[in-house]
């Protein structure tokens, strides 16, 4: 007799042995300045306090939020998710010009990875 399983994908995690993962995208204010958010789990939402400055792509761990072991029922893996910095897209005027302000009052001085990069092009 063959038993053939098969594991349906889920909607928002995607499992690596114990541990599982997920995107979660935030609002570039969020990212900013930092936020109190909410994050899925297994058991349902939880909140989750992002740092202030915190670039798209950045992970975060929580632990024993994953899968339980199967060789030790005490342990569970650990959720992990990345950050995707969502752009805005269909600003209304008033929010275009605040935008605006906000370019012309950073300047040249937030651009640190833009200048590291035209920084290595000169010198090779």
């Amino acid at each position: 007799m063959y038993i053939n399983i098969q594991v349906r994908p889920h909607p928002v995690f995607e499992r690596h042995g114990d541990n599982i993962y997920c995107e979660i995208p935030i609002s570039y204010p969020e990212a900013t300045l930092g936020a109190d958010i909410k994050i899925p789990t297994l058991e349902g939402e939880m909140e989750y306090t992002i740092p202030e400055g915190t670039p798209t792509g950045k992970q975060f761990t929580v632990r024993g939020k994953g899968i339980p072991s199967t060789s030790n029922s005490k342990n569970r893996g650990d959720l992990v998710f990345k950050v995707v910095v969502e752009v805005p897209k269909n600003l209304n005027e008033e929010q275009k010009a605040a935008l605006r302000k906000y370019a012309e009052l950073c300047g040249q001085t937030n651009t640190k990875q833009r200048e590291s990069i035209f920084n290595k092009k000169k010198k090779g």
